[in-house]
């Protein structure tokens, strides 16, 4: 393995399949964190959505989670979130992509964008506070370095929309749940914690496999 990923414009291309590597070399590890995790008003506004889908799918309200990946690879060890954008600096996160939140049309507004990274030697702002985590969710190289190469690749989706009609909202998990399916893992059979729901997990299962599927010929 020859690139040098502390350059950030490498790293912006997501070229990490030269060279090899054993499988002990690499590991995906998946983490559930309770939705608002140090952030009051995030967690009494999660409460709140849950209660009224709850009563709308007449069911008990559940505990929401919100999932990250590290991404450990011979060349470091990495992020892969989807967070609120918190300053222009996001070179400085290994930012790759940004989307809106709630609509488009004001998506200037750095407090209706959100920011995908893939962040090298990045940290989980809540990571403590992870339920029933890390999960292993892959340990082979190539599919390690597979998963860092799609998410540049992650649609921008609008966030809190569904607008591919997936049946969910898309959101943070749907962009962990989209990376994984892309890279063979099956995220359909991942499950959060018992008594927990990760909103927008089944929708970016059902987005990246709808990408996957062949288009039919008009032919």
């Amino acid at each position: 393995m020859t690139i040098d990923l502390s350059r950030r414009e490498d790293e912006r291309r997501g070229s990490f399949r030269e060279g090899h590597g054993t499988a002990s070399s690499a590991a995906v590890d998946l983490y559930w964190i309770p939705l608002g995790a140090g952030q009051h008003v995030v967690r009494l506004s999660g409460r709140l959505f849950e209660a009224v889908m709850a009563r709308v799918q007449r069911r008990p309200a559940l505990d929401l989670y919100h999932s990250a990946l590290t991404v450990n690879v011979p060349e470091g060890r990495f992020v892969v979130e989807q967070t609120p954008v918190i300053d222009v600096h996001g070179e400085r996160r290994g930012v790759v992509v940004v989307g809106p939140v709630g609509t488009r049309l004001i998506r200037r507004l750095r407090a209706f964008r959100y920011e995908i990274r893939r962040w090298r030697e990045g940290v989980i702002p809540d990571i403590a506070e992870a339920v029933c985590s890390p999960i292993r969710v892959a340990d082979d190289l190539d599919r390690a370095r597979l998963i860092l190469e799609l998410v540049p690749s992650v649609p921008p989706l609008v966030w809190g929309r569904d607008e591919r009609h997936a049946g969910e909202m898309w959101n943070s998990n749907s962009v962990i749940s989209w990376l994984l399916t892309r890279s063979g893992i099956d995220a359909g059979k991942i499950q959060p914690p018992p008594g927990g729901r990760a909103p927008g997990w089944c929708g970016g299962v059902a987005i990246a496999e709808a990408t996957q599927r062949p288009v039919p010929s008009r032919a």
